[in-house]
């Protein structure tokens, strides 16, 4: 008696996984070229400091209103705060932004073996 194993991979030929793979490698090199090159600007302070990063989560520009100066009585820890916070909400949402593009890209593969990578 022959035992039939079901095709782990939905119907697909080895060929026809390994074109996607390939096909989903170029989206997905493509993508992340697009998302380096973007830019993200986050403020602080009530926009007395901005900041702004690029998809690579590199610092491109940091402004800072000349009011924040007096705003912060000469404090400068005060401004060290509104620069920290304005670099750490751009920096998470280059990342958080890239982390959800991909995923959606990544959606639907269903690679046997590799469960949760994609």
């Amino acid at each position: 008696m022959k035992v039939r194993i079901p095709n782990a991979n939905g119907g697909m030929s080895q060929q026809q996984m390994l074109k996607k793979v390939q096909q989903m490698q170029e989206d997905m090199a493509t993508l992340q070229e697009d998302l380096d090159n973007r830019e993200y600007t986050a403020t602080a302070g009530g926009g007395m400091v901005s900041v702004t990063v690029t998809g690579k989560h590199e610092v491109k520009s940091i402004t800072i209103k000349p009011e924040a100066l007096a705003e912060c009585d000469g404090d400068p820890e005060m401004l060290e705060d509104f620069l920290t916070i304005a670099v750490n909400e751009a920096i998470n949402t280059a990342a958080q932004t890239s982390q959800k593009e991909m995923d959606a890209l990544t959606s639907g593969l269903n690679i046997p073996g590799l469960p949760g990578m994609f």
